[in-house]
């Protein structure tokens, strides 16, 4: 059974390909942009992983990626999922985990930015002869990252909604969730909403970063439109307005709590402070 693991440069599907290596069940690493035919990232020598180019935007890529795959771990990109569905089918693919996100439960999902895409691989993915099992996490805890730079330079940390709740997973649950799903056959062919073990304000989270950090981090609240005007040359409009929408609904609303990262890997969700310890280098100048 070998186990298709895109996305190869992200955290999560690095965690999952490392878990898989330890354990010694063959999978193949799948990036747009592979850094080496060969070995992949995690496995011992002598274990059946490797490194394949996988664009999901292009279908050309995808016959060698699936090539003797039974199950795929998948990131959400909507460009090219008809053609992916067709090429699994066509390799014999059986079971199609989706990373995919707890924004196209809200209301209007199917017109936001956010989630859109999400929701479009989901339906076809649903509509498929494939078992799929949709992970769908809510806040990344690794999202803190985009306050790395003002921290580091002792600047403060600008917020247009510093009371806005999220619920922020670590990328390892994720993995973690992600091997359960795949390889434990009773767990597969649902649907999971992943959070952290705590709803987060910005505000606490940055607090509980000073903790852990050991030295002050501050904030300032400026107006969306400051906010969206400071990340304009990277996070495009549509996408700043639905993360705006998203947080100011999110202010004094605590976000909902689920347990399946307990269920999925037999332990509670690691905390906010526990990704913090782990990536404190990320925030030291």
């Amino acid at each position: 059974m070998t186990i298709l693991v895109t996305g190869g440069r992200g955290a999560v599907a690095r965690g999952l390909a490392a878990l898989l290596a330890e354990r010694g069940i063959p999978f193949r690493l799948a990036s747009r942009e592979p850094a080496a035919p060969g070995a992949a990232p995690g496995a011992a020598p002598g274990e059946a992983a490797e490194t394949v180019h996988c664009d999901l935007t292009a279908p050309e890529t995808f016959p060698a990626a699936l090539e003797g795959v039974r199950s795929v771990f998948l990131y959400a990109a909507a460009e090219g999922i008809d053609a992916f569905v067709e090429e699994a089918v066509r390799a014999g693919v059986e079971h199609i985990v989706l990373l995919s996100s707890a924004s196209v439960l809200e209301p209007g999902a199917r017109e936001s930015a956010l989630a859109a895409s999400h929701l479009a691989v989901e339906e076809a993915l649903l509509a498929a002869p494939l078992r799929t099992t949709l992970l769908r996490p809510g806040s990344f805890a690794s999202n803190a990252r985009s306050w790395a730079w003002p921290i580091r330079s002792g600047a403060p940390v600008r917020l247009p909604y510093p009371g806005s709740h999220s619920d922020p997973v670590h990328e390892a649950d994720l993995a973690e969730a992600a091997f359960a799903v795949l390889t434990d056959p009773g767990l597969g062919g649902r649907a999971y909403t992943l959070t952290g073990p705590r709803s987060l304000t910005f505000a606490e989270q940055l607090d509980i970063l000073s903790a852990v950090l050991e030295r002050p981090v501050a904030h300032e609240t400026v107006t969306p439109q400051a906010w969206k005007d400071s990340v304009a040359e990277y996070v495009p409009g549509p996408y700043a307005d639905a993360l705006l929408a998203y947080w100011s609904a999110g202010v004094g609303v605590p976000a909902e709590i689920s347990g399946s990262v307990e269920l999925l890997t037999g332990h509670p969700a690691r905390s906010f402070a526990d990704w913090a310890a782990d990536h404190a280098a990320d925030f030291s100048a």
